[in-house]
């Protein structure tokens, strides 16, 4: 039996840790082709050729999503290669938490980039090949921050507020070319990103709440659900938490 998964062309960003790499491994292992971007080749070119040698298909490309043309390059070299896109993972991100007194304006200009400006780049690479195609999925990654707002962490919140929305306003606009969006919202999961909280204090009180984290393969299969329906089933939005996660 198909699991709709199988043989699809799936482009991930921020791919090289986390998230994104956890997804990588779940969708090949369940038959999907995989283009990998992200900026640390070295570790991006490993996980490719690890899952090659396991059987799977995969492409790497150092990819900085704040780079339109990088973002683009990306998307491009997975349509040459495999001929097609069905599946775009908009998952880079970081979350440099910091109180708004703090003044931490170039973090603020990071989150702004990465984590807004990186999933608009990815729509814009991929939608023109899914629009020609008259099928394919967009997945972008917003956060329960997206959904609850708490001190410290208001520009992360409002960055993932943002794909909350603009994911919203693209299923709308998608419908005539057949095109399913997903937006996952993750609670506290166990990757790198809180690496990216360069205040001491903040940090030490991220990592203490994190300690009820789940592993990165519980959004893999998050996107494994969605992208897993009929053709004919949207799953619009998934929000989830580890079970001892009370915000």
């Amino acid at each position: 039996m198909s699991n709709n998964i199988a043989g699809k062309v799936v482009v991930i960003t921020g791919a090289s840790s986390g998230l994104g790499e956890a997804t990588a491994r779940l969708l090949s292992s369940q038959g999907a082709t995989v283009v990998l971007g992200a900026r640390r080749i070295d570790r991006l070119q490993a996980l490719a050729d690890e899952l090659t040698g396991q059987g799977g298909k995969a492409l790497a490309l150092a990819t900085d999503v704040t780079q339109r043309e990088q973002v683009k390059q990306l998307v491009d070299a997975a349509v040459a290669a495999f001929g097609r896109i069905d599946v775009m993972v908009n998952n880079a991100g970081l979350m440099p938490h910091s109180p708004l007194e703090r003044l931490k304006v170039d973090d603020w200009d990071r989150m702004i980039d990465v984590n807004l400006r990186g999933v608009l780049y990815g729509i814009a690479a991929a939608l023109p090949h899914m629009q020609r195609q008259q099928a394919g999925h967009i997945v972008n990654v917003s956060s329960v921050a997206g959904h609850k707002v708490r001190p410290g962490s208001t520009v992360y919140a409002a960055t993932k507020h943002a794909v909350l929305a603009l994911s919203e306003g693209l299923r709308q606009e998608v419908k005539p070319y057949n095109i399913r969006t997903t937006v996952v919202s993750p609670g506290a999961v166990d990757t790198e990103l809180i690496n990216s909280i360069n205040e001491p204090d903040i940090a030490e009180g991220v990592r203490k709440f994190y300690e009820i984290a789940v592993p990165a393969e519980a959004f893999a299969r998050m996107v494994a659900f969605a992208i897993s329906q009929p053709e004919e089933v949207d799953v619009n939005e998934i929000l989830f938490r580890p079970t001892r996660q009370e915000v």
